[in-house]
């Protein structure tokens, strides 16, 4: 009985460590959403993540995205456990793309949301798909909460879009009086799109304050013939820095976990999520080995 107690207590207390995703969902519409077998790998993908970043919706009726949220929720083991949170339908002229986080609700709130406005004095209109940026409150987690900057940039444009993500940073820090910051998504930040030379052109990467977490010889994309760290993740933050697990930024390969070929692989993305995982709070954890103690005692006593 001690034995499960602890067994137990350990796979209970090992859940709470959070992880985060980003995923360039590919031109996620109503054609996407129509197709079972895709929608299946979708939402395996999105279900491995407590809060999940997708990128690439472009869906003007405001459909595909409510119809994954219907499919997630109705997993018998993950019933009404996922909420949404999406931004306004973002780009130029008639080409647009929105943001989404699907978060675990017992296990992150949001606090505030805010879509930045793009109108950084002498630059005005520096990204395609400006940042919607989201602040989460995490309780069982050592840091308690963080602020996601999401970030899809034009390929053409990512060196100038990923340095004006400081920007982004400057205005969301005096906005919200917070330090822990995670900026991700599909930077485009490899191959020819980010030459060497040009990654000190960006204050993201030469600020030493921000680290990089999936490095510059990571693949994100799942042609074979490509080899490009496109999807990153980058932090800002002492706590934030010391809260991430170590070893636990990676590529998520889902062709290889799920058995897929390439072509039914890209029928899902041309990008491989990245992700990273929040160490549990050492509060929560002694709260867990309090309880099983009591209940020990209470064994013994009888």
């Amino acid at each position: 009985m001690i034995f499960l107690l602890a067994l137990f207590s350990f796979c209970f207390a090992e859940s709470f460590s959070l992880t985060i995703c980003s995923f360039n969902i590919r031109n996620f519409g109503e054609a996407k959403i129509a197709k079972a077998d895709v929608v299946a790998v979708v939402v395996k993908i999105v279900s491995r993540c407590d809060v999940a970043l997708l990128m690439e919706i472009k869906d003007n009726k405001d459909k595909a995205v409510h119809l994954l949220m219907q499919q997630l929720n109705s997993q018998p083991e993950m019933k009404d456990d996922f909420s949404l949170i999406i931004s306004e339908r973002l780009g130029r002229n008639s080409y647009k793309e929105q943001y989404a986080f699907i978060y675990r609700k017992h296990r992150v709130s949001v606090k505030d949301a805010y879509q930045y406005p793009d109108a950084h004095p002498g630059d005005v209109d520096a990204f395609s798909r400006e940042p919607f940026v989201v602040w989460f409150k995490s309780p069982h987690t050592e840091v308690k909460e963080f602020i996601i900057v999401p970030q899809h940039t034009t390929p053409e444009a990512a060196v100038r879009e990923i340095d004006k993500l400081y920007d982004v940073y400057l205005d969301v820090r005096q906005k919200w009086k917070s330090e822990n910051f995670i900026f991700m998504g599909d930077f485009n930040a490899g191959c020819s799109y980010v030459p060497k030379k040009h990654w000190k052109n960006i204050r993201l990467r030469t600020d030493p304050e921000f680290v990089w977490l999936i490095g510059d010889g990571s693949d994100t994309t799942v042609k074979g013939s490509t080899k490009c760290a496109y999807d990153r993740i980058v932090v800002h933050g002492q706590k934030i820095q010391q809260s991430v697990v170590p070893g636990s930024a990676t590529v998520f390969n889902f062709m290889e976990e799920f058995g897929l070929n390439e072509t039914q692989a890209l029928e899902v993305s041309d990008h491989f999520p990245v992700e990273i995982q929040l160490k549990k709070s050492k509060g929560f954890m002694d709260k867990v080995k309090s309880f099983f103690r009591k209940i020990k005692g209470k064994r013994s006593s009888e």
